[in-house]
């Protein structure tokens, strides 16, 4: 499996993502050809090499002859909907481009169809888009895993006005993403940068990996505490890995909580998006027993079921860590039984499939309309899923 990792220690923007890509191998030329695809024109694209604070890279910039043309995002997608583009290709500049029209809409409170592209809608930027794209697939790059995203501080000049960095739209695309202080006055993290990264990578540390090449992608600024560069190391990854992902963990421990109080507040957290609730028996000081609460929460949530259980138990205080999750991939599905037909959960670790599971509440209300026990449904259909996986 190839593996790309983004080592973002001077930030992303479309460009140097091109430029990384480049560097490790991506044909100008065949670049190019994938374009020239788009029913665009007014563009050609400048290759050299250039060098950051003594490291030699790759900058791919963008010419084009028009300004800010204001596109909607429906232009944009329909535009890559219709086009030539490999099926790959179109399909993840399609999602790109969704991420940042969402984010914009959220940003500016209107609905995603009627969202203006200012920068992001120039000419320049789709061609980053579709490049970004076009050159994963070229490249063959299976997965990819990019390094906390440096954000800066300021402000920057925007079609809108003068706008705070980082971005209004940078952050809204990065809800959920691992990010850090970037020290910097400088807009290190763009709009296309950050969904780029939010869209095709997971966020983590570097894999193990077999190293086969190294990559710099050179940025426009020219910095004086770090090279404006991109890093990438390209290689093979051994084992199809599972999803990774990051979640918050919140724990408390509780001595004085009425046990009718508990199960409501389990039912209450699970229904304000908590991923996961656990209740485990401890030995508390003074001898007392108590329970310990953990909740696996997703990362925008933590503040809002942290503030829950402190008005819903008796609590008075509780512990937060943010955490990689390692997690196998799961499709819904259903199989058929003497009953009617019984959801099921298909477990891949990358592309294997894993195990079948039955879906409890499935099974349940198929034991209670038919009166066949319980277990009995569990094993009629799991003996399905194995007939049919």
């Amino acid at each position: 499996m190839t593996l790309l990792y983004l080592d973002t220690f001077s930030g992303i923007s479309g460009d140097m993502f091109l430029g990384l890509l480049v560097d490790l191998g991506l044909s100008p030329e065949a670049l190019e050809a994938d374009l020239r695809l788009l029913p665009l024109s007014g563009w050609r694209l400048d290759v050299r090499r250039e060098v950051r604070m003594g490291i030699e890279g790759t900058r791919v910039e963008v010419v084009c002859d028009e300004e800010h043309h204001h596109r909607t995002w429906a232009d944009i997608d329909a535009m890559l909907r219709d086009s030539d583009l490999a099926p790959p290709v179109r399909d993840l500049a399609r999602r790109i481009f969704l991420r940042i029209g969402e984010a914009e809409a959220s940003v500016h409170g209107i609905p995603l169809e009627t969202v203006h592209f200012h920068e992001v809608g120039a000419l320049d930027s789709i061609i980053d888009v579709v490049g970004a794209a076009a050159g994963i697939v070229r490249l063959g790059i299976d997965r990819l895993v990019a390094s906390p995203l440096p954000l800066s501080h300021g402000m920057v000049r925007t079609a809108h006005g003068n706008f705070p960095l980082p971005a209004p739209a940078t952050v809204e695309i990065l809800r959920g993403a691992p990010v850090t202080d970037a020290r910097s006055e400088k807009e290190l993290v763009t709009p296309t940068g950050a969904a780029i990264a939010a869209e095709v990578a997971t966020f983590g540390p570097l894999p193990i990996m077999t190293l086969r090449a190294v990559g710099y992608g050179v940025g426009g600024w020219k910095l004086d505490d770090r090279p404006n560069l991109l890093r990438g190391l390209l290689g093979e990854e051994e084992t199809a890995p599972a999803e990774t992902d990051r979640v918050t963990v919140i724990e408390t421990h509780l001595d004085d909580a009425n046990p009718e109080w508990l199960g409501a507040l389990m039912e209450s957290l699970l229904e304000a998006g908590a991923l996961d609730v656990a209740y485990a028996p401890l030995q508390m000081k003074k001898n007392r027993p108590g329970t310990h609460l953990t909740v696996v929460a997703p990362l925008p949530l933590a503040d809002r079921l942290a503030r829950r259980i402190l008005r819903e138990s008796s609590a008075i205080g509780v512990r937060m860590h943010e955490t990689r999750r390692l997690k196998l991939r799961r499709e819904e599905g259903t199989v058929a039984t003497p009953w009617g037909e019984a959801k099921i959960k298909r477990l891949y670790e990358g592309e294997k499939l894993v195990r079948v599971t039955p879906e409890y509440e499935s099974c349940r209300r198929i034991a209670r309309e038919s009166g066949v026990p319980l277990p009995e449904v569990y094993r009629t259909v799991e003996r399905a899923a194995d007939e049919l996986f």
